[in-house]
């Protein structure tokens, strides 16, 4: 079995050498950093308490909360399905913490340094009987690690875009030997099984099963309680009220949104916005109010304080993990990440409940968002897109049948997706059972 690059180790010692020093000017970097303190020594005490040898262990590894949205529903099914086996969950990106928590697994922590050391270490403790990634993630260095104690290896929701930097050099040649030695690929479609072949993967592993957040997204729109707080207290506004929900804005985003929303105000006195921005830290939230202080609109009113304020037409959710229920209340959403280049959100939270949805210019990494433009359930717009957005939306108020339809767009692209979960359970279920 290959062994990762000379050069590939190289740069991940040298970058793990000088993360503590990047850390200091980097939060996010600084929290991954220090959850990563300690992680060989909670895993070789979970595996001294809980690891049965005897019971096969399925490790599934996504890298932040998109990707493990993908893993959750398989997750779950095979704790349905499998009481038996233990789970094990591991994830790169500290947003990922808080979802990590509430999956159905027997332990959940970090993903380890990709060093020949750290990957041991967690083979060691975890003795997985198959190791899994959820999208494209998979590491070198722990993947062949793996490969050469017999652990079946497997890909689920597996995508490559067209312009992918993984398709250049050196990436390329540094994950080849890694791609090939999987055992079990299933893509989101054939056009990304062409590209991952580029990787190195083997044609005969790769089969099309489809992306499971369509059933995720779905799953948890059905579940859904519009009773609840903050729900509730949310929804009970007028029938005249034009209400758009814009998730997981940054500041490059709020630039063209709150412009064309201060527009939109003046001819529509009504309209409220409900923005959830992606990092609601406080320079963020101070960054928003500063902003609509500048466009003379009244400050905002945070989410949190909606019980003790009057609620004025901006709304600011100043707390994680509801987004995906919000926008149940919108007429109209905004998905943020498409006006800068480091990716578009979720479209399939607010398509889910029929909304149509607005996105910037750069959408093209998004297959999701490839396929509500073309069915008409989204519109992208230009970079310089106030007075686009203020139009859209009023078009969007003012015709309702054009808004039903573009929104009836939006949900038949995600009810055409469902039945992804199933498919990749059953992937990764024969991982296991054949072993």
């Amino acid at each position: 079995m290959k062994r990762p690059p000379f050069l590939y180790r190289l740069s991940v010692n040298l970058a793990a050498r000088t993360a503590p020093l990047a850390a200091r000017f980097d939060k996010k970097l600084a929290r991954g950093l220090d959850g990563r303190r300690g992680l060989a020594a909670r895993l070789a005490a979970w595996a001294k308490a809980h690891r049965d040898p005897k019971r096969p262990l399925v490790w599934m590894h996504a890298p932040s909360v998109g990707e493990g949205l993908q893993a959750k529903p398989v997750l779950e099914t095979l704790r349905a399905e499998h009481p038996d086996w233990q789970l094990a969950f591991t994830f790169f990106s500290p947003s990922a913490e808080r979802l990590a928590k509430n999956l159905p697994v027997d332990v959940a922590d970090y993903l380890p340094l990709d060093r020949p050391a750290d990957v041991e270490a967690a083979l060691d403790s975890l003795l997985p009987s198959a190791l899994v990634f959820s999208k494209l993630d998979v590491w070198p260095e722990l993947t062949l690690a793996a490969a050469r104690r017999g652990v079946k290896l497997g890909l689920i929701s597996a995508t490559v875009a067209p312009h992918s930097s993984r398709l250049r050099w050196p990436t390329r040649q540094w994950s080849q030997p890694a791609y090939e030695a999987l055992d079990r690929i299933g893509t989101i479609s054939d056009d990304d099984g062409k590209r991952l072949e580029q990787l190195g993967a083997r044609p005969e592993a790769i089969a099309v099963t489809g992306d499971t957040r369509y059933d995720s997204v779905a799953e948890r729109a059905e579940r859904l309680d519009r009773t609840r707080e903050p729900l509730l207290r949310l929804g009970e506004v007028g029938a005249s009220t034009f209400t758009i929900v814009a998730g997981s804005t940054w500041p490059s985003d709020e630039a063209v949104l709150l412009p064309a929303f201060a527009d939109l105000l003046v001819q529509l006195p009504t309209a409220r916005l409900l923005l959830a921005p992606h990092e609601p830290n406080p320079d963020h939230l101070a960054g928003i109010a500063q902003r609509l202080h500048q466009l003379k609109l009244s400050r905002p009113v945070r989410l949190s304080q909606l019980e003790h304020a009057k609620p004025g037409p901006v709304i600011v959710v100043d707390r994680v993990g509801i987004l995906a229920d919000l926008y149940a209340l919108a007429d109209t959403a905004f998905v943020g990440g498409g006006f800068h280049r480091a990716g578009l959100h979720s479209v399939l939270e607010p398509a889910v409940f029929g909304v149509p949805i607005a996105i910037g210019p750069h959408w093209q990494m998004s297959r999701d968002a490839g396929l509500l433009l073309e069915r008409g359930g989204a519109v992208a717009l230009p970079g310089d897109a106030r007075h686009p957005l203020h139009s859209q939306w009023l078009v969007w108020h003012h015709d309702a049948e054009a808004r039903r339809k573009a929104g009836t767009a939006a949900k038949a692209v995600v009810a055409e997706g469902r039945g992804a979960s199933e498919r990749t359970t059953a992937l990764v279920r024969e991982l296991v059972v054949k072993r």
